[in-house]
């Protein structure tokens, strides 16, 4: 089944409350602290909670990936109670260069950040079936979607209106390898 724009933003607007400019609804930024407040935040939680107990699941997995590549695991944090919508990890290709992949917490969704070198192709195909196994019914999240940005949403680490659904989906991490 093709992931549509429309359910991809349902996703994103059940976990992160929406930034309306009317008098119906007040914007409350992510900083405040309202925030936590929000139906939405608190979804966001309960998923961060869900991954703390599925963990082992992925831990497995990032283990068996290790054994092959040079790995870093980006989600250790989800065990000491911090609230994130992804679990992430990164793939070393060469010393200077990393792609990142990302299973969401949010949905049945993953995505593989790719750097763009010829290196990466197997690599990312080898992620992949490594997801799906572990992760049967999730998806990938083609890049015109994910890339698109939700205008009516903050993250702690960006601006309303400069969030884009790979971020919202898998967390600001999803942003990482590019400063790399």
């Amino acid at each position: 089944m093709k992931i549509t724009r429309s359910e991809l933003l349902d996703v994103v607007y059940r976990f992160y409350p929406r930034g309306v400019h009317n008098t119906d609804r007040i914007y409350v930024p992510p900083n405040e602290p309202v925030y936590k407040d929000t139906e939405e935040h608190r979804r966001l939680v309960e998923a961060a909670s869900r991954g703390r107990a599925e963990y082992p699941r992925w831990k497995a997995m990032i283990d068996r990936l290790g054994d092959r590549y040079g790995l870093q695991n980006e989600s250790l944090h989800i065990l000491a109670k911090w609230v994130d919508s992804a679990y992430s990890a990164r793939i070393w290709l060469t010393e200077e260069t990393a792609l990142s992949f990302h299973v969401s917490l949010l949905g049945p969704y993953y995505g593989i950040h790719l750097p763009g070198i010829p290196e990466e192709e197997p690599v990312a195909r080898e992620i992949a079936r490594e997801i799906e196994s572990t992760y049967p019914g999730y998806r990938p999240i083609p890049p015109e979607l994910g890339n698109e940005v939700v205008p009516d949403v903050a993250m702690n680490v960006v601006l309303m209106g400069e969030a884009t659904i790979y971020m919202c989906l898998f967390s600001d991490k999803w942003t990482w390898v590019d400063a790399v």
